[in-house]
C-alpha cells in the first residue's frame, strides 16, 4: 500500500486497528499464503471487510488465545503465513506457553498483533492494558518485536512482517486520530532505526506512540537551546545497536520513551547495550510505572503518567541542570 499524504491522513483518522485491517485485506488479495485469525475479535481487529470478502482466509477460534496460537502453528507448518490478533495482554501473556514453544522453541513463521497496547484501552482497565508485552516477547529467543510509530509505519511493519521468515510480534499503540509522522514513501527495514532529527546534547530514542510525542518534546527543548536527536526505534528486537552506540557516544544524555512499563521494554534494552560501553552516558528511562494503573480516557492516562511532551521536557531538563 502506497504511503501518500492522503492515505496517511485517512489511516490516521481511522486509527491503528482499522489500518491493520485494511493492510491485511490488501495482503490477502495479493498473497494466497496470508491468513488472518482472531480470538473472537475480528471486528476489533478491523478485519470486517476481509471477513466478508474472503471468509475462507479468516479463522475465528473463539475466546481461546492458546488455541489461536496452536491453530496458527498448524498453518505455519503447512507453509502459510498466519497473522493472529487479539488485545495485547491476551495475545502475549494469556498464551505465554504456546508463544514460548511454537513461536520461540519451534521458531514457526507466526505473526501476532497486539491490539490496544499501552493504555489506549482506557476505561477497560488493567485487565486490558498492554504494559508488559514488550518485556515478555523480547525475552523469547528468535522473536522479532515491532512497534510502529504511526499508521503509515504500521502498514510498513505488517507488510515487512509478511515477507520476514520467523516469528514476529507487532505492537499497536495509539487510537483513531493519532498524529502522522510519515506521509510520503520511505525506506523501512526491520532492525534499522530511523533518525528523524539530529542534535548534540540529548538523544531521544522512542518507540510506538511516543515517537511523535518525543518529536514535540524535542521542539520545546530546542526552543530552550537544547539540541536533540530523535530516533524512531520501530524494532525493539533485534535492537539497532549500531545506532544506540552512535547516539551514546555523541550525546550528553540518552533518553528512552515508551508507552510500556519501565521494566523490560525499550529502556531496558537500551540500558543493557550502553552499560557495556567503557564510558556510558547518562540514561533517562521514561515509561509507565512499575505498578497497576488507574483507568480513564487515553489522553487522561498519558497525562496522568507523564507521557506528554511537556512531561518529557521537564524530566530531561531535570537531568541536565
Amino acid at each position: 500500500m502506497e504511503i501518500t499524504s492522503k492515505n496517511a491522513r485517512q489511516w490516521s483518522r481511522f486509527g491503528p486497528r482499522a489500518t491493520y485491517g485494511m493492510t491485511m485485506y490488501d495482503l490477502v488479495e495479493k498473497d494466497e499464503r496470508i491468513y488472518a485469525l482472531s480470538a473472537d475479535l475480528g471486528g476489533s481487529s478491523g478485519l470486517n471487510r476481509l471477513m466478508n470478502a474472503h471468509p475462507d482466509r479468516y479463522m475465528n477460534v473463539g475466546i481461546a488465545e492458546q488455541n489461536l496460537i496452536g491453530v496458527s502453528a498448524g498453518l505455519a507448518k503447512e507453509g502459510l503465513v498466519p497473522f493472529a490478533s487479539s488485545f495485547a495482554p491476551f495475545i502475549t501473556l494469556r498464551c505465554a506457553d504456546q508463544v514460548r514453544m511454537n513461536m520461540g522453541y519451534m521458531h514457526l513463521n507466526i505473526k501476532t498483533v497486539g491490539l490496544g497496547s499501552g493504555v489506549s484501552m482506557g476505561g477497560l482497565g488493567n485487565s486490558h492494558y498492554g504494559l508488559e508485552d514488550i518485556a515478555f516477547m523480547r525475552s523469547i529467543p528468535g522473536m522479532t518485536v515491532l512497534c510502529p510509530a504511526d499508521c503509515s509505519e504500521l502498514v510498513k511493519a505488517v507488510e515487512a512482517a509478511a515477507q520476514y521468515e520467523g516469528p514476529v510480534y507487532i505492537r499497536l499503540t495509539g487510537e483513531p486520530g493519532m498524529p502522522v509522522i510519515y506521509d510520503t514513501e520511505y525506506d523501512y527495514e526491520i532492525g534499522e532505526a530511523i533518525t528523524l532529527c539530529e542534535g548534540g546534547d540529548v538523544a531521544i530514542i522512542a518507540t510506538g506512540s511516543m515517537v511523535y510525542t518525543s518529536l514535540k518534546a524535542s521542539e520545546l527543548l530546542e526552543a530552550d537551546g537544547i539540541s536533540c536527536s530523535v530516533v524512531d526505534m520501530h524494532t525493539v528486537k533485534p535492537l539497532d545497536t549500531d545506532t544506540v552506540k552512535k547516539l551514546a557516544v555523541a550525546s550528553k544524555l540518552v533518553v528512552t520513551v515508551e508507552e510500556h512499563s519501565i521494566v523490560g521494554g525499550l529502556g531496558s534494552a537500551v540500558a543493557q547495550e550502553i552499560s557495556a560501553m567503557d564510558s556510558p552516558p547518562r540514561l533517562l528511562t521514561i515509561g509507565l510505572p512499575d505498578s497497576y494503573l488507574s483507568s480513564g480516557s487515553y489522553q487522561y492516562m498519558l497525562k496522568r503518567y507523564g507521557l506528554t511532551a511537556e512531561d518529557i521536557v521537564k524530566k530531561v531538563i531535570s537531568q541536565l541542570f
